[in-house]
């Protein structure tokens, strides 16, 4: 039997997620064992230029392209990546076929001594790459200075202990996957630091005709985490975002009821803008098309569509 070819990329947060989604996989199917995957690690344009803001080298999908160019010339057959990497329109011939459950969606500052973020006085330097971050963190403290960081979490981490940083901004998930919990200083609440679309969700992709990989990939489904993909990812791709656009957007469901709740900033990133929609969770299409017209609705000439 032909062996299953994963493709990610080579950090160790990827890799994790990689674990995450064969062991699922094996859980599902008991007729493969783990003889039965190979592991292939690619290097992305995002990983090269790990030193540059996104927006100066071209964008979201820079930590994607590669991997899907793999998929597209049948070097492996399922990509692992984190949802919130991922450009709204997909390769026509290419498909998600699993969002697997979850994780926290949340953000977290990671730091030595700080509690309470209202707190921090003048100059206080935080890193993050995320103008989404840096303009959500100014509302609640104006005092602070975001400076630009990049590189995989580790990196990130050594950057803080070289005292370049008094805090940085990470994704919960991340920090949860590679056991790093001891070292968060403070939980952001997602009514406070709405998160980046798809945070916290890991999507495996195959191609549009490998039925035998969707069959697969369908067994590690998680419906609601699928659900509330569609719904954030709508509203992103009818208000037309791009790497520099500043907007978090959460969907939770309860009761079969999904709730999304948004924040777009204005291009200049002195005002935001903010909406909650709640409706019956099959309607994860138009929920977030009913969102992202309302964020451009109350906008106006405040934000451009790319």
């Amino acid at each position: 039997m032909k062996k299953i070819t994963i493709g990610a990329r080579g950090s160790k947060l990827s890799l994790a997620y990689v674990e995450k989604v064969k062991n699922i996989i094996l859980e599902k199917s008991k007729d493969l064992n783990d003889a039965d995957f190979v592991i292939k690690t690619i290097k992305t344009s995002g990983d090269i230029h790990s030193d540059v803001k996104l927006s100066e080298i071209g964008g979201k999908n820079l930590f994607c392209k590669e991997i899907e160019e793999n998929l597209l010339e049948n070097n492996i057959d399922i990509a692992v990546h984190s949802l919130k990497d991922m450009e709204t329109e997909q390769n026509e011939r290419l498909i998600i076929g699993a969002y697997i459950e979850r994780n926290d969606p949340s953000d977290v500052l990671i730091c030595n001594r700080i509690r309470n973020f209202k707190e921090l006085v003048d100059g206080a330097k935080i890193g993050s790459s995320s103008r989404r971050r840096e303009l959500q963190l100014k509302k609640i403290n104006k005092n602070i200075s975001v400076l630009n960081i990049r590189g995989n979490i580790d990196t990130r981490i050594q950057k803080l202990k070289n005292q370049k940083f008094d805090a940085i901004v990470l994704a919960a998930a991340g920090v949860k996957s590679l056991n790093l919990e001891s070292k968060i200083g403070l939980v952001f609440d997602t009514n406070e630091i709405i998160p980046a679309v798809g945070q916290g969700i890991i999507a495996a992709q195959c191609r549009k005709d490998d039925r035998k990989i969707k069959d697969l990939l369908k067994k590690i489904n998680d419906t609601e985490t699928n659900l509330c993909a569609i719904a954030e990812r709508k509203m992103l791709e009818t208000i037309g975002g791009d790497c520099e656009t500043a907007v978090g957007g959460l969907a939770e469901i309860t009761n079969n009821n999904l709730i999304l709740k948004a924040q777009l900033f204005s291009d200049e990133g002195d005002e935001s803008f903010d909406y909650r929609f709640t409706g019956r969770d099959v309607d994860a299409v138009n929920i977030g098309k009913a969102v992202g017209e309302k964020l451009l609705n109350l906008a106006g000439k405040k934000f451009k569509r790319r």
